[in-house]
């Protein structure tokens, strides 16, 4: 298995980009192509760190790893919740469970041990207080290429975060199963008008949410199909009926953002659809003060 073939899928989701950024991503391929991943001699896996478990007495062909390090915002890196329902699924479509090594290297302890909490995410991670799991590997500084699906020897199958990309998490599915990806190309595109690219929230205290909600009309002949929605940050939550959109229907989408802090937002929500220009970037602004 090649690390090639996450190139090509990140150069489909990315053709729109400059030129710099499909070198970028050529230049990590042939890195990273089946690079063996080192760990730490002594790495220390607990749940909310208390109880300590040996996860690497877990064996299987595949294992995923990711590295979360200090910079910028942890809560909107990690998206906790995201990461257990993935966890769920590749355990209901594979034979035995999938490792996932989890290295959380925060600049603050305490919060870290709250997302954990809040979360309810109880799965075993290593809390990597000193770097060393990155400094044995040098990870790119981009947080999107530093989760990695690797095989029993720990080399590098493919790259990329399944969390924040939804193709990339149809690639590591379709390895970890040994099923071939379905074709989305093949779906006929439809196409669609929205109400607006931009909601504001305003200005409001932090302590209360917010919601917006966007209204997506289906102006083509072919159904709209919803098969994903992102967030660039935990904060937002999205909710829409999964259902196919009839041509002349509407479907809404209800954006809504909370906090724990004050801040300046400027979140985006990344919507991919059967549209020829998926994804769709919506965005939500205000101050929460």
């Amino acid at each position: 298995m090649k690390i090639i073939y996450i190139y090509i899928v990140l150069a489909i989701t990315l053709s729109a980009c400059k030129e710099s950024t499909e070198e970028k991503i050529a230049r990590l391929v042939t890195e990273w192509n089946e690079k063996e991943i080192h760990f730490p001699a002594h790495s220390v896996f607990t749940r909310f760190g208390k109880d300590t478990i040996n996860i690497f007495n877990e064996k299987g062909k595949y294992r995923i790893v990711t590295y979360v390090d200090s910079i910028g915002c942890m809560s909107c890196k990690l998206k906790l919740f995201e990461w257990k329902e993935l966890i769920r699924i590749t355990d209901s479509l594979t034979e035995q469970p999938t490792p996932y090594l989890f290295y959380f290297h925060p600049k603050d302890l305490k919060e870290l041990r709250y997302i954990l909490k809040r979360d309810a995410f109880d799965y075993p991670v290593c809390i990597d207080l000193k770097d060393e799991f990155n400094r044995l590997n040098r990870f790119p500084l981009d947080y999107t290429f530093q989760t990695f699906l690797l095989d029993a020897q720990n080399k590098v199958v493919a790259m990329g975060n399944p969390i924040h990309n939804p193709k990339v998490k149809e690639l590591y599915l379709s390895i970890l199963t040994g099923k071939k990806q379905n074709d989305k190309a093949s779906l006929v595109n439809t196409t669609i008008s929205i109400d607006k690219m931009k909601a504001n929230l305003g200005e409001f205290p932090w302590e209360e949410s917010q919601t917006a909600t966007f209204e997506l009309k289906n102006i083509g002949e072919n159904l709209l199909v919803i098969h994903d929605v992102t967030t660039s940050c935990g904060c937002i939550k999205v909710k829409y009926d999964k259902e196919p959109v009839r041509p002349g229907k509407t479907l809404s989408l209800k954006v809504t953002y909370a906090t724990e802090h004050a801040e300046q937002i400027n979140k985006t929500i990344s919507l991919y659809c059967n549209t020829e220009n998926s994804p769709v970037q919506l965005h939500v602004k205000g101050r929460a003060r």
